[in-house]
């Protein structure tokens, strides 16, 4: 009786969308693979590549054969490739622009596993001789990032998806040593290239954002909990787009910006209720938002085409930081 072999190289996720474009690849090759090689390159056994088989003749329609002279299967239709049966040429493309976002989760255990996926699904517009144009032609510059240990990431992911609570140590922005945390993680927040973590602190007994590379000694506990219905972030940030970070306090900010300020602010919508009001040499912008601090920065960012206008507190700070400055420029 013939045994399966086990799997013993790991070229590809185990991820069936994958899996079953690695097969179109090979059988499309001309190489006659047989269910022995396919079941080693997928990392699968050979009953599931006979069930991707089936799966490719009778959903997708592929014109899968044996040959027996040369123990492989082919394709009896020379030219064809999986696509063809169910996805265009425009989505196709897509898929492979995608691709050049990934950079994002460049730094994370997942970033190979996903990049393998969406070479498999655009392997296919290789048949053009120019499959790959759009990489170098659409750029998403990378941003300066963290790597994140899969002894970070790996627990993380599993509390979110289980519901379950996490236990760690960490070292907030202001504390010298790292601290115990016991936290109902909720959702993972990318912004400016960090991850963040953002849930329930029970310590705190409160909402609170953590960042993944001040976090270690991550340990997935057997307590679950239940997502409250107001759990998304989306729903209690504050209106406006100025990364994760936000406050208890919301203020309403009045904000003027000159010189090449101006069109940099005009492109974009940075508040839910922002409103921009031409003035003789600039505009002014005003909106709600509790990112105090993130709004502050962006402030200061501007130099000196900006200049904030409302609320008092952030006029304050700003001429303070505006003082220290002038205070560095003349130490020797």
């Amino acid at each position: 009786m013939k045994t399966e072999k086990k799997p013993a190289r790991a070229l590809t996720t185990k991820t069936a969308l994958a899996r079953i474009y690695r097969i179109d690849a090979e059988i499309a090759s001309h190489s006659y693979p047989n269910s022995d090689a396919l079941a080693e390159l997928c990392e699968v056994s050979i009953s599931t590549i006979s069930r991707d088989l089936d799966f490719m003749r009778d959903q997708l329609l592929a014109p899968i054969d044996y040959d027996a002279l040369r123990r492989g299967f082919f394709y009896t239709e020379k030219t064809f490739r999986l696509p063809a049966g169910f996805t265009g040429a425009e989505e196709l493309l897509a898929l492979g622009m995608a691709k050049n976002i990934l950079t994002m989760y460049r730094d994370t255990p997942i970033y190979e596993a996903a990049n393998n996926l969406l070479n498999c699904i655009v392997a296919p517009l290789s048949a053009d001789g120019n499959s790959g144009w759009f990489e170098n032609r659409i750029v998403v510059p990378q941003l300066p990032s963290a790597p994140i240990t899969p002894e970070i990431w790996n627990p993380v992911i599993t509390a979110l998806r289980e519901n379950r609570v996490i236990i760690f140590e960490y070292q907030g922005a202001y504390d010298e040593e790292y601290k115990f945390r016991r936290v109902r993680p909720y959702q993972l927040l990318f912004d400016n290239g960090l991850w963040y973590l953002y849930g329930f602190a029970e310590e705190r007994k409160g909402l609170r954002i953590f960042s993944l590379v001040r976090m270690r000694n991550v340990i997935l506990t057997k307590d679950r909990f239940t997502l409250p219905p107001n759990f998304d972030y989306r729903n209690n940030s504050s209106g406006s787009y100025f990364g994760v970070f936000m406050g208890q306090e919301k203020y309403r900010f009045k904000i003027a910006f000159y010189d090449y300020s101006v069109a940099v602010i005009k492109d974009r919508i940075w508040a839910e209720d922002q409103k921009i009001t031409d003035i003789e040499d600039g505009i002014i912008i005003t909106f709600s938002s509790s990112q105090f601090d993130k709004v502050l920065e962006w402030v200061l960012s501007r130099g000196c085409s900006a200049q904030p206008l409302e609320p008092e507190r952030l006029v304050q700070v700003w001429r303070d930081n505006v003082k220290e400055m002038k205070k560095m420029m003349s130490v020797k």
